[in-house]
């Protein structure tokens, strides 16, 4: 499967689905699932248990649910939603905007 030009922290807003608008931080990308974790989106709620040693109260929990990356875009700091390129320089690959061009900030 070919990366994704989402990465972890970016800054992404919703285009699909019944939270359709929102935007939020990446927490978590699953590439060889093809999806992302994005914070307070597409929240679900999950039953926990109790455990006995470890002193965790049980009942009802929300937590986010992993949304396709192809339901979202990234948005650029300076414009608004964009889409990613790619500028190769030196060996290095660079991610860019491809609507004004500024360079976005990679995972190390």
């Amino acid at each position: 499967m070919p990366s994704l030009m989402i990465h972890r922290n970016d800054t992404v807003k919703v285009l699909a689905g019944t939270d359709r608008g929102k935007t939020g931080r990446v927490l978590r990308v699953f590439p060889d699932k093809g999806t992302v974790l994005v914070e307070h989106v597409r929240v679900v709620k999950k039953t926990v248990s109790s455990k006995r040693g470890q002193r965790t109260k049980g009942g009802i929990a929300e937590q986010e649910s992993p949304i396709s990356v192809s339901n979202v875009v990234l948005v650029c700091p300076s414009c608004g939603d964009a889409r990613v390129g790619h500028r190769v320089e030196g060996d290095t690959r660079l991610r860019i905007c491809k609507k004004c061009g500024q360079e976005l900030p990679t995972k190390k």
